[in-house]
């Protein structure tokens, strides 16, 4: 340690450096947010705005677009089970006539998917191909595709829940590996036209929640305040979930788990009354379900903490627009009208993050950024744009745990309610 100190002394550079560092540090932490009423006023207002609008969301249906797109619902076990009896009766009739064993099964490549403006989100053309057992470059999904169906109808006829991987071992031989008995699950969706939820196959739980939140999960009462710091697992069987309650004035939607955790055992949302998610990266189904619900049911506005770079906002797009692999049901995945909070790039210099603590973006970085000002979504919100460019000009990025260079708890503490008190959020 006196090594150092000698060497910060003889140094001027190092010293300048460490002055500079302290100077931000100091000049960072005076700017205080003020009382917690003051603090909440814009988010208020932004409450009202969202339970002014319209409860129910376009569909193509009401748009008159049903005949050029396709869209699944959510359908009973029941109906689901008796949709693939349907299908094989129909398989059965064309083997009989002659024509084969084969699935006709909406084409799901990237020119078939596309955004809806007046949706706002990705969706599927209503366009099929035909694959067929007797084709050399088909017949292994066919087959496939045809007993993950009939374990399928097992799952449903029994009335229970299993996961991905209780799937895959039912017949390992077959599948090999997972991600065959995992690929033909989105497709069984479309051909049936119902939601991968209505499957009853769910994938192992992943995302989670803190806060003031109250629901019901098969009959169990569930506190969300009352989770301690790693929250509650956001349950696979969403459609177990119900009788939603809160206070919460918004949802903070978490990218990262580190900063979930710094925010839950800070108990924030006690402070400034609000729901806490993350998926811990990349979103999976069941996150973004039980974000949709929670938008739908509570009505209040979801406001976004991600990492300043091409990927952060690429999640955001993710929760709002819908992913394209799963365009088919982009109505229950997708969450309108998310508002990015931060870290944006404009914070960087905003906050005075220190320059130790901004990355370099990498040439996939630079690429990834300039593709998402070709998105349409993003080219919608002119301040999105702004963001993206001054990331782009800048080439740096930055993680949300940038923010700790003033202080472990500063997120909690200044950052997130000067943003919330200036309304900073785009």
């Amino acid at each position: 340690m006196s090594q150092k100190r000698s060497a910060i002394r003889t140094n001027p550079k190092a010293r300048d450096g460490l002055n500079s560092v302290l100077t931000k540090l100091r000049d960072g932490l005076e700017g205080r947010p003020g009382s917690v009423r003051e603090v909440l006023r814009q988010v208020e207002e932004l409450e009202l705005t969202v339970k002014r609008q319209p409860i129910l969301r376009k569909t193509l249906f009401n748009m008159s677009m049903k005949e050029a797109y396709l869209e699944v619902v959510d359908l009973p076990g029941k109906e689901v089970a008796a949709a693939i009896e349907q299908v094989m009766i129909s398989v059965a009739r064309n083997i009989l006539d002659g024509d084969g064993f084969g699935f006709s099964l909406p084409c799901r490549g990237n020119g078939d998917q596309v955004y809806v403006d007046e949706l706002d989100r990705i969706v599927l053309k209503d366009k099929y191909a035909l694959i067929s057992f007797s084709s050399t470059s088909s017949v292994r999904k066919v087959a496939i595709l045809t007993r993950v169906m009939q374990l399928i109808h097992g799952v449903l006829c029994r009335g229970i829940h299993v996961t991905k991987r209780d799937l895959f071992y039912t017949d390992v031989k077959l599948f090999r590996y997972q991600k065959e008995s995992d690929a033909v699950l989105d497709d069984i969706s479309c051909l049936l036209g119902c939601t991968r939820n209505s499957l009853h196959v769910v994938a192992s739980e992943k995302g989670v929640v803190v806060g003031k939140l109250l629901y019901n999960e098969d009959g169990d009462e569930i506190d969300c305040t009352k989770m301690g710091i790693g929250g509650k697992a956001i349950p696979s069987n969403i459609d177990k979930v119900a009788n939603l309650r809160s206070e919460a004035k918004f949802v903070l939607l978490v990218e990262k788990d580190a900063a979930f955790m710094r925010l839950a055992e800070d108990r924030f949302y006690n402070r400034f009354p609000c729901i806490i998610i993350t998926a811990k990266g990349q979103p999976d189904v069941a996150t973004r379900l039980f974000l949709s619900k929670l938008k739908r049911d509570l009505r209040v506005p979801v406001l976004a903490l991600v990492d300043a770079d091409p990927y952060g906002l690429k999640i955001i797009s993710v929760y709002m627009q819908g992913s394209k692999n799963m365009a088919f049901d982009s109505a229950n995945l997708t969450t309108p009208d998310i508002k990015w909070l931060g870290v944006r790039p404009s914070d960087l210099d905003k906050f005075q993050i220190p320059e130790q603590c901004r990355l370099d973006m990498s040439a996939k970085d630079i690429e990834t950024g300039q593709h998402m000002l070709t998105e349409e979504f993003i080219q919608q919100n002119p301040e999105w744009v702004k963001e993206v460019q001054i990331m782009l000009e800048s080439k740096t990025k930055a993680e949300i745990q940038a923010l700790s260079s003033y202080g472990f708890q500063y997120l909690s503490e200044v950052y997130l309610p000067i943003k919330l008190q200036e309304g900073d959020w785009i």
